[in-house]
């Protein structure tokens, strides 16, 4: 059993997806970009204020689904650049207490929207 998650606050889809899927104990929250809730735009900006943004999105999504960051177990960041790898990990970082979720990153050739970052996140429920 499946059960879509759509914050009513939340940023709207950048197409035909769910914002997240609660379904066998886990929240499963599509990437994530720097989209500004009250416009629905990218934020434009640097990397440091992208990755917030993110950050503050994908809290919102898991908030909506009854859990949090800190429940977080797996993250994937898609960076537009790689070089801005270590601005965005002192960002990323910022968020977690304790034991940080497993995560891969890579350089992604283009994102949706010309965004620089986006993060796709897996919480327990």
């Amino acid at each position: 059993m499946k059960e879509q998650i759509f914050p009513k606050n939340g940023p709207p889809p950048a197409g035909p997806y769910s914002p997240a899927i609660r379904a066998n104990g886990f929240v499963f929250v599509s990437g994530q970009g720097p989209i500004v809730l009250e416009t629905g735009q990218p934020l434009r900006g640097s990397i440091e204020d992208q990755v917030h943004r993110t950050m503050q999105n994908l809290k919102l999504i898991l908030e909506e689904a009854g859990t949090s960051l800190d429940k977080i177990v797996k993250t994937t960041i898609y960076l537009k650049n790689i070089d801005n790898f270590a601005a965005m990990n002192g960002v990323y970082g910022s968020y977690f207490e304790g034991i940080p979720p497993a995560r891969t990153t890579i350089q992604a050739a283009n994102l949706p929207m010309g965004i620089d970052v986006e993060i796709e996140a897996i919480a327990l429920a």
